[in-house]
């Protein structure tokens, strides 16, 4: 048994395929191009394969990660190339590296992942990054309202120790935010509770769909 880690972007159209259909993007093209998983023992045998962490629906992903496990040893590059030429506009496979097949899942070791938020604006903020940051951080808490995963609902919950990191680039017409986020099963934070708190903090009238968000890179032990 084998394992790989392939490194990819997804950009463009493709950003509107649900995780679920990633997958099964994933699953396709391996069996086209001819590529043995291993598969979990059991009443219901699955490929050991996944994602690092799943991208919301609509984000970019510059450095996405993607494990798998082979029955037959293969080379990497080869590897990469065999699935790119199944994989449609606008995901890119960067690299195809072997991997520790002892160590965790990336999925369990990931630890924080790094997001640039886009947020139009109708008029200047008036402010420098700095005032924005001292302004949104200064505060003893950033409160927002959170889905329970084991309960029903929402609850508030002070996102502030969450946020590893955040800069602010103000321009004429949008907002860049460069932020560094809580990310995994330990602590977990969206960016949509960064762009709903920061819209509050600063009074910005923006629609949601109008912002837009990359992930530029995951973080694992």
């Amino acid at each position: 048994m084998f394992k790989y880690i392939l490194t990819f972007s997804k950009t463009g159209a493709i950003c509107y395929i649900s995780h679920l259909d990633m997958i099964k993007l994933f699953k396709r093209c391996f069996k086209r191009a001819g590529i043995r998983l291993s598969y979990s023992q059991g009443f219901h045998p699955h490929p050991k394969m996944g994602f690092a962490q799943a991208l919301s629906l609509g984000y970019w992903g510059m450095n996405e990660l993607f494990e798998f496990e082979t029955d037959e040893e293969y080379e990497g590059e080869a590897l990469r190339q065999a699935l790119q030429d199944m994989m449609p506009e606008g995901l890119s496979l960067l690299s195809c590296q072997k991997a520790d097949a002892s160590k965790k899942t990336l999925a369990a070791r990931t630890e924080a992942a790094e997001y640039i938020i886009a947020i139009p604006l109708k008029a200047s903020l008036g402010m420098t990054g700095q005032e924005i940051k001292d302004r949104y951080m200064g505060r003893e808490k950033i409160i927002a309202w959170k889905k329970q995963k084991k309960k029903k609902g929402l609850a508030e919950v002070d996102i502030k120790p969450m946020i590893r990191q955040i800069d602010f680039v103000p321009e004429a017409e949008a907002l860049f935010v460069t932020t560094l986020l809580d990310t995994g099963s330990a602590s977990n934070l969206s960016p949509e509770l960064v762009i709903s708190t920061l819209a509050e903090c600063l009074d910005l009238d923006v629609e949601r769909s109008a912002v837009s968000v990359m992930r530029r890179e995951i973080i694992y032990k």
